[in-house]
C-alpha cells in the first residue's frame, strides 16, 4: 500500500540517490516529459547505471512515447536491471499495446491514460495483461487533448479511470503530479478531492510534496475506529456464521465494505505506526 511516487528527470543523476532517500514510497525515473530530445542517449545511460543494483524503495522508469523514435532504446537499456522496479507507459491508447510491451519487459507495468482514446478503452489497458500493477492518468496532456481549462472537466475522466482501476482489480490510482510546488494548501485541497472521488495516494514532482500528499490520504483516527469495528463485527458474524453483520453503535454493515475497511486499518500501520 503505497501514497507517494516522486519523479525525478532522467538526466539528473545527481538527484537520484536523493530522491529514494527522500521517504517516497517509490521513485520514478522519467525519460520522457523531463528531458529534452538532446539529453535523452545520456539520461537513458545514466538511468541504466542507477539501475545496476537495487535499492530500498523501487525504482520505475517513464520511458518515452510507445510510438516514437525513443521507446526502444529506452527499454533495451533497463530491461532486466536488477534495479528495475516497473516501468510508467505514457500516452497509452491500446491493450494490444500494453501485451506486447509485457511479452518484451518482464516488469510491472503503470498504464497513463493521457488522451480522449485512451480513456475510451481504460478498462481494456487495465485488464490488458498481468503485469499490469496500476492504471492512471496524464493529466496535462490529458487536458490539452480534450480541451478543457479546470479541474471540473477532469471530472468524468478521474471517474472513469476510477472504475476502470477497480474493474480491472487493480489498487485505485493515484492522482497526477501537481505541478505548483510552492502552492501546498492548494496540493492539499486537491488531494482532498481527489481522495473523495477514489482516487489514493499522488506522483510528486518535488520532495517538499511528499507529507502533504501522506496528510492528505492517511486514514483520520475515526476512519481507523470505524474500519476496525467493521473488521471486528465481520469476524464475529463469521464466528457466528451468521449472514448479518451488526456495527456497536447499530448500523448494519456489508461484507462489501470490507476491503476498504482493511485498506484503511493498513495504510494506518504503514503510515501510523
Amino acid at each position: 500500500m503505497r501514497l507517494t511516487w516522486l519523479y525525478v528527470p532522467g538526466d539528473r543523476p545527481d538527484r537520484f540517490a536523493k530522491a529514494v532517500a527522500s521517504g517516497a514510497d517509490e521513485v520514478i525515473l522519467d525519460l520522457e516529459d523531463a528531458v529534452v530530445a538532446g539529453r535523452k542517449a545520456y539520461a537513458r545511460d545514466a538511468v541504466a547505471d542507477f539501475l545496476a543494483d537495487p535499492h530500498p524503495v523501487p525504482v520505475q522508469v517513464r520511458v518515452n512515447e510507445l510510438t516514437g523514435p525513443d521507446v526502444d532504446a529506452d527499454l533495451a537499456a533497463v530491461a532486466g536491471r536488477p534495479g528495475l522496479g516497473g516501468l510508467r507507459l505514457p500516452k497509452v491508447e491500446s491493450a494490444a499495446t500494453v501485451a506486447l510491451l509485457a511479452a518484451r519487459v518482464d516488469a510491472p507495468l503503470h498504464p497513463l491514460v493521457e488522451s480522449a482514446l485512451g480513456l475510451e478503452v481504460a478498462y481494456a489497458v487495465a485488464s490488458a495483461h498481468p503485469a499490469v500493477a496500476s492504471i492512471g492518468l496524464g493529466e496535462a496532456d490529458l487536458r490539452s487533448d480534450l480541451g478543457v481549462s479546470d479541474d471540473d472537466g477532469l471530472l468524468w475522466a478521474r471517474g472513469r479511470v476510477v472504475v476502470a482501476a477497480r474493474a480491472a482489480g487493480l489498487p485505485p490510482p493515484a492522482m497526477s503530479v501537481y505541478a505548483d510546488v510552492a502552492d501546498t494548501d492548494g496540493l492539499a485541497a486537491s488531494c482532498a478531492v481527489g481522495r473523495r472521488l477514489g482516487f489514493l495516494g499522488r506522483t510528486a514532482i518535488h520532495p517538499r510534496q511528499l507529507p502533504v500528499i501522506v496528510e492528505a490520504f492517511r486514514p483520520a483516527e475515526r476512519e481507523v475506529t470505524r474500519a476496525a469495528e467493521l473488521l471486528a463485527a465481520v469476524a464475529e458474524a463469521e464466528r457466528r456464521d451468521s449472514g448479518t453483520v451488526v456495527l456497536p453503535d447499530g448500523r448494519f454493515a456489508d461484507r462489501a465494505m470490507v476491503a476498504a475497511a482493511r485498506r484503511v486499518v493498513d495504510l494506518a500501520a504503514r503510515y501510523d505506526g
